[in-house]
């Protein structure tokens, strides 16, 4: 009797000790679910932190650089650094306001290096460049959009007392820009040249099969910088430096986007971009991250859409381009001016997309938009 209870005992002890085993070895639900639910939130949290830019640099700040040039103050508070040169703006005839563009400053502007002085003299003319927002020395703009920047420009000739009308001479994403002056503020125009300006892909009335051939033929890194810069621009920070897939050939310097004529250009001026600390000293998000989301976003416009800013024939907009351009496709320019009768446009054979580099050509511009010279391409 006792010997069987023993034996009892003795299994009761193992199996409790077994249960208790198991019990140990196996966590509770509940334990398990708080591993996964803060697992899955420091994973959230490495992904929001990763895709966060960092705050901007704002010059004149603590951290940032000094200001070191004339700016003028917005009315929503923000600066607007600029840059003049030229016959002095109270003896000028004719003013022009420079709107650089992607990845460039004010301190590029063809009209300083490019823009022969006795032309200069014998027309009279005055020119300013301006930084854009979170370029250089003026300030971040949060909201900046086209229609903002269009403001921006009109508020700085305002602030400069350069009179009801002046010009406009934007560059590459510059130009792009200066198609919203066109649209925003055709009331402040004398007339206005867009030198290879950038083409939003997703602007409506762009024709299906064209856009598309032309989007296709930009190297991939390009294709997906865009479709970032477009569809998911909280995204743009962490795609343009991320170090996993190939990011924007612009950003990155890759002279695999320059042609020929392009290289050539560069190679005789000996070009080592000596401003693009300056550009970039705000940071590459408020500078060019931004400016991307903003050329390639939804727009309010599309330029097929604009209407003739002289229909009295009292100012004109021309359109250069070159047919070699690597940045922006000329089948695509050429439907835009097909639409718009009233922008001239001047197509230089050979040329690529530093078109205001080349010899003489910054001052065929200008006497075309000033003198009504026409020029045989």
């Amino acid at each position: 009797m006792s010997g069987g209870g023993t034996e009892k005992n003795k299994k009761s002890a193992a199996s409790a000790r077994s249960h208790t085993r198991n019990h140990q070895e196996r966590p509770p639900s509940g334990f398990l679910k708080t591993i996964l639910l803060v697992s899955f939130v420091g994973a959230l949290a490495w992904v929001y932190q990763s895709i966060q830019p960092p705050p901007p640099k704002i010059v004149g700040s603590p951290g940032g650089a000094a200001v070191t040039s004339p700016r003028i103050k917005l009315r929503d508070g923000r600066h607007l650094a600029y840059k003049e040169s030229g016959i002095p703006r109270d003896e000028a005839e004719f003013k022009i306001i420079y709107i650089h563009g992607f990845d460039s400053c004010m301190h590029d502007s063809p009209f300083t290096h490019f823009l022969s002085a006795d032309l200069v003299e014998e027309l009279r003319i005055y020119t300013v460049s301006l930084d854009r927002p979170g370029y250089g020395e003026s300030d971040p703009d949060t909201n900046r959009s086209p229609r903002s920047i269009a403001l921006d420009i009109e508020e700085l000739a305002d602030g400069l007392g350069l009179g009801p009308k002046f010009y406009v001479f934007g560059h590459s994403m510059g130009g792009e820009i200066t198609w919203a002056c066109l649209k925003y503020i055709p009331h402040r125009l004398a007339g206005a040249v867009l030198v290879s300006p950038a083409i939003n892909y997703w602007w409506r009335k762009l024709p299906g099969e064209i856009t598309r051939e032309a989007f296709s033929r930009m190297y991939p890194a390009d294709q997906w910088a865009l479709r970032v810069a477009h569809y998911a621009p909280w995204l743009t920070f962490w795609w343009n430096t991320q170090k996993w897939f190939p990011f924007s050939n612009v950003i990155a310097g890759n002279p695999i986007i320059f042609s020929r004529r392009d290289m050539e250009v560069l190679s005789k001026l000996g070009f080592t971009r000596p401003n693009r600390a300056y550009t970039r000293q705000q940071g590459e998000y408020e500078s060019l991250h931004r400016d991307l989301n903003v050329g390639f976003s939804s727009w309010e416009f599309d330029p097929s859409d604009l209407q003739d800013p002289f229909p009295n024939n009292n100012g004109s907009v021309h359109l250069w381009m070159g047919d070699e351009d690597k940045f922006v496709p000329v089948k695509l320019q050429r439907y835009i001016v097909s639409k718009l009768p009233w922008v001239r446009y001047h197509e230089i054979s050979g040329s690529g997309h530093l078109l205001p580099l080349e010899d003489g050509m910054t001052d065929k511009m200008i006497k075309s938009l000033l003198g009504g010279e026409e020029e045989v391409e």
